[in-house]
């Protein structure tokens, strides 16, 4: 029930200019697999310093309900192999939060699905790459990680859990057949895909070939009509707000870097120096975070990608500090 008493605020708390993000929350980074295109490759391992505990994670949830948010995805990293999971669920408190967790799925079998969905998880975004087991296992360096896939795909919707698979999706991929048959075969299944567009950050730094464009985009807008599909761009809770970062999407480091997005890789601030309510604030006064913005910065405006990206993050120490990257013309007054 707070839950939607939340939700049902959200479109007052869009009039007013206020974050409705769901927090995606990086607790920690340690992971099974080593995929190809790893967004936080450059967080793992790198950082010393104070990161989230237990109880740090329950100020968060509190701090977080203040504020009105309703949406927390535990994410890494992969969730299932950390020791502390289950305390990590309650401490988020599924009284308060809806939770979803990521997963590759290696962990996910029937008997864990089912734990899963008693200890308070709503939903699963499980990482698939293609239909392709060759493909897919190649892609993640984890000969038979696909099997392991499928079968958790199959154990979350016996579980009653409520799955959607992720998918990364390049310029090399959108238009393919394989990306339609994708689609569909996950569709008779039951199971919804939601389309995220390749990024130029972490393990494909640089790597601006793989980045699709507007035309692109519109090809995806007119699949959504026709499948079971959707991207970060897709209106929710009937309201479409663009981009979402900061807007609709916060992500939290295992240091307590607050970010726009999982992929835009600046500290707004951090959670142990000063109040997300804060943090969140500074984040909308940013013009291309407060204010509408019809595509995906990181994924499609070029011009970002090189104003931004390329010349003030690329190359740093991650996340860059906000004061680094954005000023001036940048601060909405």
């Amino acid at each position: 029930p707070r839950v939607y008493e939340k939700i049902a605020q959200f479109d007052q708390k869009v009039k007013r200019g206020e974050s409705i993000a769901i927090i995606q929350f990086q607790y920690d980074y340690n992971c099974n697999f080593r995929c190809s295109h790893c967004s936080v490759k450059r967080f793992q391992g790198k950082k010393k310093g104070r990161f989230f505990t237990i109880p740090d994670v329950k100020e968060l949830s509190k701090q977080a309900d203040q504020i009105g948010l309703a949406h927390m995805v535990i994410t890494g990293g992969e969730p299932l192999i950390f020791s502390d999971f289950d305390d990590l669920v309650q401490a988020i408190d599924p009284q308060k939060f809806y939770i979803t967790s990521d997963t590759n799925g290696w962990l996910l079998d029937e008997k864990k699905a089912k734990h899963l969905k008693n200890i308070g998880v709503d939903k699963i975004q499980l990482s698939l790459d293609s239909l392709s087991s060759q493909e897919h296992d190649k892609f993640r360096k984890a000969p038979g990680s696909h099997q392991r896939a499928m079968r958790a795909i199959d154990a979350a919707k016996q579980a009653g859990l409520n799955i959607i698979v992720q998918t990364v999706v390049s310029k090399q991929r959108v238009r393919s057949k394989e990306l339609i048959e994708f689609v569909e075969f996950l569709n008779q299944k039951g199971v919804g895909v939601f389309i995220t567009y390749a990024k130029p950050v972490g393990c494909w730094e640089g790597n601006f070939d793989c980045l699709v464009d507007r035309d692109d985009m519109d090809y995806v807008r007119a699949l959504e009509k026709k499948y079971n599909l959707f991207t970060h761009l897709t209106p929710a809770y009937g309201l479409n707000l663009g981009c979402i970062a900061v807007k609709r999407m916060i992500s939290i480091t295992k240091y307590g870097d607050v970010m726009p997005c999982p992929y835009i890789h600046v500290s707004l601030g951090n959670f142990f120096q000063e109040p997300l309510k804060d943090i969140v604030a500074r984040g909308m006064k940013i013009k291309y975070f407060g204010k509408y913005v019809d595509t995906c910065l990181i994924a499609e405006d070029r011009k970002f990608i090189n104003d931004y990206l390329v010349k003030k993050i690329y190359g740093k120490l991650l996340p860059v500090p906000c004061s680094e990257v954005f000023g001036g013309k940048d601060i909405i007054d």
